[in-house]
C-alpha cells in the first residue's frame, strides 16, 4: 500500500467532524463511487466515518447495507428521505454520531441554488468529479460557476479540487479534459481511470482500499488525492482550533 495512504490526520479531544462535499450538477459523473471510495479510505485510516446520501437514487445507501460486518465500520444517513420530505438538512446535522470526525456527503443530480448553497455554508472541502466528455466539461464550467457565485461560498469560501473520473488515457477527449481541468485555477488533484475494480467493489459494498488483493496502479492514483486531502484537513482544523 502506498506509504502516503496510510497517513491520517487525528482531531484530539471531541471536535466537529470534516465534511467533504462530493458534487457536480451534471449525472452519471461517478459522484457515488468517489463518495464510497472515499468513505472507505477514511474509515480504513481509522477515522469514525459518517457516509450522507443525498442523492434520491440511493446508491450510497444501498453499497452499505452490501457492505460486510468484517470491513471498517461507516456510519449511513439516508438523507435524500428527508430532502424529498422537506425537512432540509438539520435533521441529518443531529443525527451525526458525536464521534464522528468524517462526514462525506454523496450528492444528486441537478444540484443548484439554495440547496447548493446549503450544503456548501455546512460543508468544509467540496471535491468535484469531472469524466471526459464535451457535454461533461461543460456542466462541470456551469456548475464551478454556481459555486462560487453562491451566497454561502462567497460568504466563507472553502477549500475545492477537481478530479477526473473514468479516465482512459491516451484520448483526445481525456487531453482536452486535462486541459480544461488545468485552467481552472482550482487544484486538479488526481485522475483515477475507468476500471471494473470499481465495479466490483460497488457491488460488494467494498472500497478500492478493502481489496485484499489491490491493483497497485489504482491505489498509486488515489495518493495524491489523498495526499491533497489530508494536508487541507490539517489546515481546516488549525482554523478551527483558532475559532474556538
Amino acid at each position: 500500500m502506498p506509504e502516503e495512504i496510510k497517513s491520517t490526520t487525528r482531531v484530539v479531544g471531541y471536535a466537529r467532524p470534516i465534511r467533504v462535499l462530493v458534487a457536480n450538477a451534471k449525472g452519471g459523473c461517478g459522484k457515488t463511487t468517489l463518495a464510497t471510495n472515499l468513505a472507505s479510505y477514511f474509515a480504513r485510516q481509522g477515522e469514525v466515518t459518517t457516509l450522507l446520501d443525498y442523492d434520491p437514487q440511493g446508491s450510497s445507501t444501498e453499497w452499505l447495507k452490501a457492505r460486510g460486518s468484517n470491513l471498517p465500520i461507516i456510519n449511513g444517513i439516508a438523507a435524500y428521505r428527508e430532502r424529498n420530505g422537506g425537512a432540509g438538512t438539520l435533521s441529518w446535522r443531529l443525527r451525526v454520531p458525536l464521534s464522528t470526525q468524517r462526514v462525506v456527503i454523496d450528492t444528486p443530480a441537478g444540484l443548484h441554488g439554495n440547496e447548493l448553497s446549503d450544503l456548501i455554508a455546512h460543508t468544509d472541502i467540496l471535491l468535484i468529479p469531472v469524466i471526459p466528455s464535451a457535454i461533461d466539461i461543460r456542466a462541470a464550467t456551469e456548475f464551478i460557476r454556481d459555486v462560487l457565485l453562491s451566497q454561502s461560498y462567497r460568504k466563507q469560501p472553502k477549500p475545492i479540487a477537481v478530479i477526473a473520473n473514468r479516465v482512459k488515457r491516451n484520448t483526445l477527449v481525456y487531453g482536452k479534459l486535462e486541459v480544461f481541468l488545468k485552467s481552472l485555477g482550482i487544484p486538479f488533484i488526481a485522475t483515477l481511470r475507468d476500471t471494473q475494480f470499481y465495479v466490483r467493489a460497488s457491488e460488494h459494498g467494498f472500497g478500492l482500499i478493502d481489496f485484499d488483493r489491490q491493483h497497485e496502479k489504482d491505489l498509486e492514483e488515489w495518493v495524491p488525492l489523498m495526499r491533497w486531502l489530508n494536508n487541507t484537513i490539517s489546515k481546516v482544523n488549525a482554523e478551527k482550533s483558532t475559532q474556538r
